[in-house]
């Protein structure tokens, strides 16, 4: 079973469902990099001090960074995890070559007007944040919360000009990687349509 996974794959594209799926199942520790910078700086470890320097700054992590919290991560999580969020570009990817093995880069591809149809369609509780989808699971109460009953809205990145946006930027700078592993014979790209569970099925076959 591969080891270390990178999970590529547009905005909605169900990256995040997939990878949680996996770590459920086969126990994989998912790095992604927001969540691993605002650990070890609240931590306050000593990658976590030079880090939030650059973050209050409103400045870019430098990668070295990014990928040395990365190892401290792995070495804890005996090797076997998907990193989400990292690499973004071509540059991250080099950087993480020179530190580290990619044994797989899952790719789920997914069309532009899918992507469109799904995320302007979800909608969020402002006061549990348990998210809808107007299609998919819709609330029991039309605009209400099943959980608390709160008034559920669209966040301002679910909006259509915002995700084409979001689509666009994932096309100029993340797009290039699927080319960048698949290069190095690494690269499994997934057909991300279908219920979660066709699609997961998918995922393990590609893994294993």
């Amino acid at each position: 079973m591969k080891s270390t996974i990178v999970l590529l794959g547009p905005p909605g594209s169900g990256k995040g469902t997939q990878g949680e799926k996996l770590c459920s199942e086969f126990g994989y520790v998912k790095l992604s990099t927001g969540d691993m910078l605002r650990e070890a700086v609240k931590n306050q470890t000593e990658l976590g001090k030079k880090a939030k320097t650059y973050m209050d700054a409103g400045a870019l992590v430098p990668n070295d960074l990014i990928i040395g919290l990365m190892k401290e991560k792995m070495a804890a999580a005996n090797g076997k995890v998907i990193l989400d969020g990292f690499p973004r570009t071509l540059e991250q990817a080099d950087a993480l070559a020179e530190q580290m093995d990619v044994d797989i880069a899952l790719n789920l591809d997914v069309a532009d007007e899918e992507l469109i149809k799904r995320i302007t369609m979800r909608r969020s509780c402002p006061s549990c944040n348990a998210v809808y989808h107007l299609v998919h699971n819709p609330p029991k109460k039309d605009g209400v919360c099943d959980k608390c009953g709160s008034e559920l809205y669209q966040r301002d990145d679910d909006t259509e000009a915002t995700v084409l946006n979001r689509l666009r930027t994932y096309r100029e700078k993340t797009m290039p990687l699927v080319g960048y592993y698949y290069a190095k014979k690494k690269l499994v790209t997934i057909d991300g349509v279908g219920s979660i569970d066709e699609i997961y099925e998918k995922v393990k076959k590609a893994i294993q």
